[in-house]
């Protein structure tokens, strides 16, 4: 059975900045790309925790998309009780680590 995916309010605001700052309306190979990265975010319907557990807190997970130096991670966490999957953020692979508080 599948997980559900839901998309929190500071990953959904990480997922515009992102459409906009790599200018997805002008570039079908940006569209392409942000397509691809959102077929990833949903691919954690099925299998949510076959990626690592964060080193920043092990209660949520991230997902790697993209190649060198463009790599993201979808940071998420498992709710195993209501089989869904909540993405809490987006980030570009190279920021520094991020707090509890960048999750809210």
């Amino acid at each position: 059975m599948a997980y559900g995916v839901s998309i929190g309010p500071r990953a959904e605001r990480d997922l515009e900045d992102l459409y906009v700052e790599i200018d997805v309306e002008d570039s079908a190979a940006a569209k392409r790309w942000y397509q691809g990265l959102t077929r990833a975010i949903l691919s954690l319907r099925e299998r949510p925790n076959r990626t690592p557990v964060t080193r920043e807190d092990k209660r949520v997970r991230h997902l790697l998309y993209g190649n060198r130096p463009h790599i993201y991670r979808v940071i998420y966490r498992v709710v195993e009780k209501r089989r869904r999957v909540e993405v809490l953020h987006i980030r570009h692979g190279a920021r520094r680590r991020f707090k509890r508080s960048d999750l809210a």
